[in-house]
């Protein structure tokens, strides 16, 4: 030790050897910045700053050692050799930069102490070969024992030293460091020095040349100052850099990591998560500590593992440098979200491959959105593509921007898309084409483009009708938008316009014979009137009624009867010329009109009218004789009014029909006095009850072989103040037109029933009932009502029916029959066998009693077909057990007939007029007025 203080003390110069040491500490610090910036850089630019690290380092060392050399003065230095010097400096820059390469590279005690090992080698080899480039005239002896201790001196602090250096990053460890290695050089350098003994020697020259000590300190002092202080501004420059790198990257690091919204984080080359921010903690629910290095594939569900996705995207990222996809990714606790992904291939500066940079962003409210929109536009697809209508829209510029393919197919067209763009006016010129099956004219074109403008003008919009040649009708409707251009739709009305046209034709026609009806009739004949009155000529309207047509129907059928109906219809139809018209009013009603200017028109007119409608109709195997009455009547001749003429030619038709061999009639005015004269009469009627002008007369009916008294025929009888005793025969039938007959109905069959229950003895009562009575709805209760009131037993009232009460509604007259007898009223059917079909009636309803028409009974004095059907009836009722009464007696040959074949009771004048009240010791009472 005290030869080491006295070797620096008093053999060398302690100028130059303090700044060797401020050299040294200026390559240490040196040293221990540029293996910082080293150890912080990356692969490309960690070799630059190592050989920097390196050449500071070793330029420093030798500088120090040099300058020290220098300060050496033993009093016999002459000079340095050149090629040793130089060689020195080479192995102090090459072991020191080896040395920290290796430092670096590794964070083992083991390599590190093989770097400070190699470096403290390295710094030790350049000290003894320095100084074997000392010349002087002496030998060098050396101490084993201080050259092995400057060697552990040299090793021992490299180590300390490195890992402070390269493990920690303050600045006091920085300046412990660099201490350190300036230790270590120092104890080097002077523990060697210490260990040298001089012997004088003989001096040579060596070859190469001599390096002199003078002034040379100073330059390789300023040379090593100037280098050390360019590594310092190069490690200060860069450290600033670095700063800012690190303040830009700690402030990128913390924009990543706190972006929520969508998840940014590091893979590894091999696909693991090696950072993690805020959004991806958020978005997958894992902490930073769980998802680093979890597998990508952590993320995907099972199928998606299976089928590859996770590595396909690494795969693709790596080699094509960019991955995108969308799809399902999962969370921690097995949620999904639809997210789209983003894996980028991260290199350096130099292309070296670091890993990949992954972006997870989560779409499922865009894609719940994109779902509901393209839901909506399919359905909105589906809408246009199922429409019954056509539709297209039309922008400001009037051209079409959307159309669906009914609109294609209903204007014939070739596939919308091709059309899209299509200016409006073409639009309709295709349509104009489409709708005449050719090449429109210029006239029709701009008819039909003028049509449409004006609906599209009209701020409430409209709709155009067009009929095509194929048969079809369409309607083009268009409606105008606020924003500029229009809706046009397009409906097919072929069906509802020919519905609409079926439903005129109906409202017009017969739907049974294809004639025109009543309304259309009366409006046709209101404007030929019209005509005729500003012309002054003649029209004749005729009243068709068919004869016998309910016989038809009630013998053949109703089929049968609607053919025939048919059939005439098409013959008086075919039979028409210009201006005549012929319509059914309904049942076998029809009426005609034509203008004529001479009678022989109208004639002729007629003539054929008569011959359609009695011209035999052969049906199958039958054959029917039609036959019809008609009416005429001449305006203005006979009417001014349609009504007047109208009514007049069915006063006329009534008068053929009641003219026997008469087919037609014209109007005649005694025809209007008889109408009148009936109107008069049901216009009475309706006051009749009212002022007691009403009243009933008996006739008696008794036991054909005893001659008792078994009941009374109640018969009504009308008294007019000023007319007089009206007959039943006349009175009755318009009563029965007029409806009347209900209400008088009802008040004799009260007032029967009231007399009868008055009577000395249990005599039946017998009242008739109208065929409008039995069709009304309150004819049970009427004679429930007045069996009540009265107090008659039911077995005492008989009401007598026509056969002709069964002909409109058999069902419902028999329905109403069995109730009225459910009650224990006797039913009689009257004038028996001059019906239609007398035997079926009595097959239908369990009558008690049948009364012989009188006719029958009248004639059988000089007819033998009388008698005969007389007999057959007695017989007829006989096998059914049901008492028959013959009514018209008059005389005893006709009494003497009827006990002889057994006819249970009769009435007529032989045993007495109708009378007022009858007598109880059956004498004839006071007889009626109007017997």
């Amino acid at each position: 030790m005290f030869k080491l203080l006295y070797c620096i003390q008093n053999e060398h110069d302690l100028r130059l050897v303090a700044l060797a040491g401020l050299i040294c500490v200026g390559a240490a610090l040196a040293v221990v910045t540029l293996l910082r910036r080293a150890r912080d850089s990356g692969s490309s630019e960690r070799l630059r700053w190592l050989a920097a690290a390196g050449s500071a380092s070793g330029f420093g060392i030798w500088a120090t050692h040099f300058i020290a050399m220098i300060g050496y003065d033993p009093g016999v230095v002459v000079g340095y050799g050149v090629v040793p010097t130089a060689l020195s400096l080479l192995i102090a820059i090459a072991a020191t930069t080896a040395g920290f390469a290796l430092a670096i590279g590794s964070t083992g005690k083991g390599r590190r102490a093989l770097a400070a090992m190699i470096v403290g080698l390295g710094v030790a080899a350049m000290h003894y070969l320095g100084m074997e480039a000392v010349e002087m005239p002496v030998h060098m002896a050396w101490s084993a024992t201080y050259v092995i201790i400057s060697i552990v001196f040299a090793i021992l602090p490299m180590i300390p030293a490195l890992t402070l250096t390269l493990d920690k990053r303050s600045a006091a460890s920085g300046v412990a460091a660099g201490m350190l290695i300036v230790s270590a050089i120092l104890l080097l350098h002077f523990t060697g020095m210490a260990g040298i003994t001089l012997v004088p020697d003989r001096f040579e020259t060596p070859q190469g040349g001599l390096l002199y000590s003078s002034g040379l300190a100073a330059t390789v002092a300023g040379a090593a100052i100037a280098v050390l202080g360019l590594c310092f501004i190069t490690a200060s420059n860069s450290r600033r850099t670095r700063a800012a790198i690190d303040a830009s990257e700690r402030e990128f690091k913390i924009l990543v990591q706190g972006i929520s919204d969508c998840a940014i984080y590091m893979l590894s080359k091999d696909g693991k998560v090696a950072s993690w921010n805020a959004g991806a903690a958020r978005l997958k629910g894992y902490s930073r500590e769980e998802a680093i290095g979890l597998e990508l594939a952590a993320f995907y569900s099972a199928e998606d593992c299976q089928a590859g996705l996770p590595a396909r995207g690494i795969e693709t990222a790596r080699r094509n440098g960019k991955f995108n996809a969308e799809g399902w990714r999962y969370r921690k606790d097995g949620s999904r979200f639809w997210a789209h992904v983003t894996i980028e291939a991260v290199h350096d500066d130099q292309g070296v491959f670091h890993g990949f940079a992954k972006i997870t962003r989560d779409m499922t409210r865009m894609k719940e959105d994109q779902e509901s929109l393209k839901e909506a536009t399919a359905k909105l697809d589906a809408a246009l593509t199922n429409m019954h209508q056509g539709l297209c829209m039309f922008d400001g510029n009037q051209r079409l921007v959307l159309a669906n393919e009914r609109a294609a197919a209903l204007l014939g067209l070739e596939k919308i898309p091709e059309f899209v763009g299509l200016e409006f006016e073409h639009f309709v010129w295709l349509g104009v084409r489409q709708r005449d099956a050719q090449e429109p004219s210029e006239a029709l074109y701009q008819d039909a483009l003028n049509r449409h403008r004006a609906c599209i003008a009209d701020s409430a919009g409209g709709a155009v009708v067009v009929p095509f040649a194929d048969g079809r009708t369409l309607s083009i409707a268009h409606r105008p938008m606020p924003e500029g251009g229009w809706v046009t739709t397009i409906d097919d009305i072929t069906d509802r316009r020919q519905a609409e046209q079926r439903i005129e034709h109906m409202a017009l026609h017969d739907a049974l014979t294809g004639l025109p009806n009543r309304f259309s009739y009366s409006d046709r004949l209101d404007i030929e009137l019209a005509r005729a009155a500003r012309s002054n000529a003649r029209v004749a309207v005729i009243g068709i009624d068919l004869d016998r047509f309910k016989e038809i129907n009630d013998v053949h059928g109703h089929a049968v009867g609607d053919e025939v109906l048919r059939m005439l219809a098409a013959r008086m139809a075919d039979t028409l010329s210009v201006g005549e018209v012929v319509a059914r009013f309904g049942g076998d009603e029809f009426a005609g009109f034509t203008t004529f200017e001479d009678e022989q028109q109208l004639t002729d007119f007629v003539s054929r009218l008569e011959a359609a409608l009695s011209q035999p109709i052969d049906l199958d195997a039958v054959t029917i004789f039609p036959g019809a009455s008609l009416g005429v009547a001449i305006f203005p001749t006979d009417g001014t009014t349609r009504e007047q003429i109208v009514n007049n030619a069915d006063l006329a038709m009534y008068r053929a029909k009641d003219t026997v061999g008469r087919q037609t009639c014209y109007y005649e005015q005694s025809m209007d006095d008889i109408a009148r004269a009936r109107r008069m009469i049901a216009n009475n009627l309706r006051e009749a009850i009212g002022r007691g002008e009403l009243s009933l007369a008996y006739q008696v009916q008794k036991d054909v072989a005893t001659e008792e008294v078994s009941g009374y025929e109640a018969l009504l009888r009308w008294h007019h103040p000023r007319d007089g005793w009206i007959s039943p025969a006349e009175f009755i039938p318009i009563a029965e037109e007029s409806g009347e007959i209900v209400r008088i109905g009802e008040w004799v069959l009260r007032h029967a029933c009231a007399e009868a229950a008055r009577w000395p003895k249990p005599w039946r009562i017998a009242v008739n009932l109208s065929p409008v009575q039995l069709m009304h709805v309150d004819l049970i209760q009427a004679v429930t009502s007045a069996l009540l009131e009265s107090g008659l037993p039911a077995s005492r009232l008989e009401l007598e029916i026509t056969e002709t009460a069964f002909i409109a509604d058999k069902v419902r007259a028999l329905h109403v029959l069995r109730q009225i007898k459910a009650l224990g009223v006797s039913i009689a059917i009257d004038d028996f066998g001059t019906g239609y079909s007398s035997l079926d009636t009595l097959n239908s309803f369990p009558f008690d009693k049948i009364k012989i028409d009188k006719s029958f009974l009248l004639e059988s004095e000089t007819s033998h077909q009388a008698r005969a059907i007389i007999r057959a009836v007695l017989a007829l009722g006989r096998s059914l057990e049901v008492p028959v009464l013959a009514e018209g007696l008059e005389s005893e040959e006709q009494l003497r007939l009827l006990r002889s074949e057994g006819c249970d009771e009769a009435q007529g004048y032989l045993w007495g007029r109708p009378v007022r009240l009858p007598l109880p010791d059956d004498k004839p009472g006071q007889e009626s007025e109007a017997a």
